[in-house]
């Protein structure tokens, strides 16, 4: 990693093709421009997250940490590749009056024709693509769950003010969930007549999928409360009795059907690169978090 002091976007851009020459690969498959928004205190692990996932999605990963905004501008970086990167990195650092246009710093940066995606690993924008950097992105991704604070009311505020593009990774945390439910309805296809979800009381995972649930089968899903970690059962009634899937130790599931033996399933709960690889394979819309968004929204209006 090379140190900048007191520079610039051409200068960070120039350190780059240095990089690129010092390890021996003056041209890098790069398929993506990965933006990191993040506190100083959360920057490091971001970054070791970024690292892992970059070895899925080769990329140009720029962090970015916003200072102080009072006072002169000054941007610092530390620039380099390899390492176990996948591609190319810089740490910025911003302060002073540059933090308000930190887009100005960031645009000159990003891989021509390349897609852009931008992550906000802990406080994110309530509407991420209004914002300036977010605007500048295709996948905006946001994770409710790791707010300090208020972590339902950062999901809704995410829900409403949804746009194509957007993502969050307490989303993501319900794709193996997801997938056991409608394999279990595939294996059972009974009328389902209602639904509960336990989990710990703050997961904004859980609020997704009993939304989710809502939207798709078009029943009443109720919302329980455990010990955690994260979400521990779902059950679904019918009329031959409950479809079940329980986890109490965020490792192993019991799945139980009707007439059935139970069986266990692996359901581990996933670390955040791998969710970000997830997130990062498909920068199109998201059609079904979007319909789910929605129905969250409403079904808090109505509670």
């Amino acid at each position: 990693m090379i140190e900048l002091t007191d520079t610039n976007s051409a200068k960070i851009a120039a350190e780059f093709v240095r990089a690129r020459t010092r390890a021996g690969s003056p041209a890098m498959g790069m398929v993506m421009t990965l933006i990191i928004v993040t506190p100083e205190d959360d920057a490091a692990e971001a970054m070791r997250a970024a690292k892992r996932a970059s070895r899925e999605h080769p990329s140009r990963v720029l962090g970015v940490i916003l200072g102080d905004a009072r006072g002169s501008a000054v941007v610092n970086a530390q620039v380099g590749s390899g390492d176990g990167w996948g591609g190319e990195t810089a740490l910025i650092r911003l302060k002073g009056e540059v933090v308000k246009h930190a887009e100005s710093v960031v645009l000159p940066l990003l891989l021509p024709d390349s897609p852009v995606a931008i992550w906000w690993p802990t406080s994110a924008p309530a509407d991420p693509a209004s914002d300036p950097l977010g605007a500048l992105a295709q996948r905006r991704i946001t994770d409710s769950a790791a707010v300090s604070r208020g972590k339902a009311t950062a999901m809704l505020a995410q829900c409403q003010h949804y746009s194509p593009g957007n993502t969050d990774l307490s989303w993501t945390r319900l794709t193996p969930w997801r997938a056991l439910l409608a394999a279990a309805l595939d294996q059972h296809p009974l009328k389902v007549t209602g639904a509960q979800v336990t989990a710990e009381r703050v997961s904004p995972s859980a609020d997704l999928l009993v939304a989710w649930l809502t939207d798709r089968l078009k029943v009443e899903v109720t919302r329980a409360n455990s010990d955690g970690p994260g979400i521990t059962e779902v059950s679904m009634d019918t009329k031959e009795g409950a479809i079940r899937i329980s986890r109490a130790d965020g490792r192993l599931a019991t799945f139980s059907s009707p007439h059935r033996p139970d069986r266990p399933v692996a359901l581990k709960r996933r670390e955040v690169p791998a969710l970000l690889s997830e997130e990062l394979r498909r920068l199109d819309e998201d059609d079904v978090y979007a319909h789910v968004a929605a129905r969250l929204v409403k079904l808090r209006s109505t509670t």
